[in-house]
């Protein structure tokens, strides 16, 4: 059953949701006459292209091309179903969800799995404090946790048995199929289902609101495969969420620490450095660096010190650097990760390394000077040659600081640094340039639509947005099936449906039809530069280019055409 609320509902909800307020609780927007501008939520950028219209109710990225409505944005910034995202704004309206009809399986079995994990992670939790689960429990404590720290974190333990925890499942009603699709069942090869975690220590990963979306779960030898982590549930998606982040928003550290496994994180935060948080065991994601910038300003690194961690960090860096976060590459020796220091010398240790952390320039220096010779000629040249393309992109005051400290370094002149710079500036630029016409290239040369065509349909749709009264008098002269692209075909059939039944083809009512690809395109259209007339003419004479484009199509694909089909063709043209 689709999505079915009425207008008037969605109307009382948009008039009571001011979308910059809403907006400017996730991003920080500064007026510029009649909109606000920001740095997106959805990608990594330095330089505002997002942009909220308070007057068309909308938000737009000039940047990643995602727009919509204030369900659009609640939906994808909260990783939310469409009915989700109406609930959540209509809970913060003071509007109660009307009782019309709509499908809400999914919801229905999100709130299922979030209990099924809820009482997952009390068994765990639970058996770990009793006689059984000593083992688990003893580890906990034999790396160092308090019970305090265990408990304030949910660890627990998934016994050495086939059935104990099954069964308990099963006794708060939970079936086989429920168990298997929160994973925290699978089945082998056979068919029969057995206990994702066994006989591992086990870590709860919480989200932001509280609720246990995933479990992590480690053996207590070296039994291989080390950890077990909740494969992508409906709840749950590994590169959407930062263990511990739910503590660390609260923290009064405009910083966040972002380390690689969670026993850093807890041993952190038990010692006192609770803005720790960490990934869920993949590279990190474009969605996880837009939570960490959504919650501070500045980043510290604590990467593990052997190859993979180093390599993991360089990744990262990749990622943060293209971010207005001050980024903050940690580095230590005589130990191997952040609960090695913490354990070996104590937090003050971990304070000082935090005080002393190089910049990502300062890092990238470093690594790159590291194994070179700067005595000896080859060295110093080697050394400046992979530094000058890092001093590149940075601003015109970074660049003359850091080509000073090159110099005195090197014993190379400044002067000489700085043409190199000058040089690497400008093939970045070529290179820029190069990719951005090759892009501009892929999107005119499109095989499946003609340019003209496209622009035609481009009109016709921003001009029904504008004049939805068009749409009756042009009924029987276009189709969806005259369209060339499937997004516009698509959004046409949307908006003849509607308006055949009376209905309103604003954004606000027509976003649960819609991809978030079309919904972005209305939105550009809506609040862009392509300047139409407004008439019925011009609706018409794009109409005809549209037919005209089809009619072409049709006689490329003569060849495959039956002869009745191919008479047929003919005398559409003549008609």
């Amino acid at each position: 059953m689709a999505v079915r609320l009425s207008d008037r509902f969605l109307e009382q909800l948009r008039d009571r949701i001011d979308i910059e307020d809403l907006i400017g609780e996730y991003v920080d927007l500064k007026r510029a006459g009649r909109l606000s501008k920001g740095l997106c939520p959805f990608h990594n950028e330095k330089t505002p292209s997002f942009v909220v219209y308070e007057d068309t109710r909308s938000f737009y990225c000039f940047g990643c091309g995602k727009g919509g409505d204030a369900i659009t944005f609640i939906r994808d910034i909260e990783n939310l179903e469409y009915i989700e995202a109406v609930k959540f704004l209509a809970d913060r309206a003071g509007l109660n969800m009307p009782d019309e009809e709509y499908d809400d399986t999914i919801i229905r079995k999100k709130k299922r799995m979030l209990e099924m994990n809820k009482e997952a992670a009390r068994f765990f939790h639970e058996y770990m404090k009793s006689q059984k689960g000593s083992a688990g429990l003893n580890y906990w404590l034999g790396r160092g946790l308090t019970p305090k720290t265990i408990t304030h974190f949910g660890l627990g333990y998934a016994p050495d048995d086939w059935d104990i925890f099954m069964s308990h499942m099963r006794s708060k009603g939970y079936s086989n199929q429920e168990l298997f699709e929160a994973d925290l069942a699978r089945k082998s090869q056979k068919g029969s289902l057995y206990p994702t975690f066994r006989n591992r220590v086990m870590t709860p990963i919480i989200d932001l609101r509280g609720n246990v979306v995933a479990f992590g779960g480690r053996v207590m030898d070296d039994t291989k495969p080390k950890y077990i982590n909740t494969r992508d549930t409906l709840i749950y998606k590994k590169g959407q969420n930062l263990f511990a982040l739910n503590f660390a928003k609260s923290s009064k550290e405009d910083s966040l620490i972002l380390c690689e496994g969670y026993m850093d994180v807890i041993a952190l935060h038990q010692a006192g450095f609770t803005n720790a948080v960490a990934g869920q065991g993949t590279a990190l994601t474009d969605e996880q660096v837009r939570l960490i910038s959504h919650y501070c300003s500045k980043v510290y690194l604590s990467y593990d010190s052997d190859e993979a961690g180093r390599d993991a960090l360089q990744k990262a860096l990749g990622k943060l650097t293209r971010t207005p976060l001050a980024v903050h590459p940690l580095t230590y020796t005589d130990a191997k990760d952040p609960d090695e220091v913490i354990k070996k010398f104590g937090p003050e240790r971990w304070k000082s390394i935090l005080s002393g952390a190089m910049n990502d320039i300062e890092y990238k220096l470093v690594s790159i000077r590291d194994g070179l010779d700067i005595s000896t000629d080859d060295g110093r040249a080697k050394y400046l040659t992979k530094a000058v393309p890092v001093l590149a992109p940075l601003s015109a005051i970074e660049k003359d600081i850091y080509a000073s400290r090159l110099a005195e370094e090197t014993g190379v002149s400044k002067d000489a640094i700085m043409v190199q710079v000058k040089d690497a500036e400008r093939r970045i630029a070529r290179r820029a340039s190069r990719s951005d016409f090759s892009g501009l290239a892929r999107d005119l040369v499109k095989p499946t639509v003609h340019l003209k065509a496209y622009r035609a349909e481009e009109t016709i749709i921003a001009t029904l947005m504008k004049s939805p009264d068009f749409l009756k008098k042009i009924e029987t002269e276009l189709t969806p099936d005259d369209f060339i692209s499937e997004g516009y075909r698509h959004i046409y059939a949307v908006f003849a449906e509607r308006t055949g039944s009376g209905q309103s083809i604003e954004l606000d009512f027509i976003s649960s039809e819609l991809s978030g690809e079309e919904i972005s395109n209305l939105v550009k259209l809506k609040n862009g530069e392509l300047l139409v007339s407004n008439t019925l003419d011009e609706v018409r004479d794009c109409i005809k280019i549209l037919k005209e484009e089809k009619k072409k199509q049709n006689l490329g694909n003569a060849a495959s055409l039956s002869d009745e089909e191919y008479l047929k063709l003919f005398k559409r043209g003549d008609s």
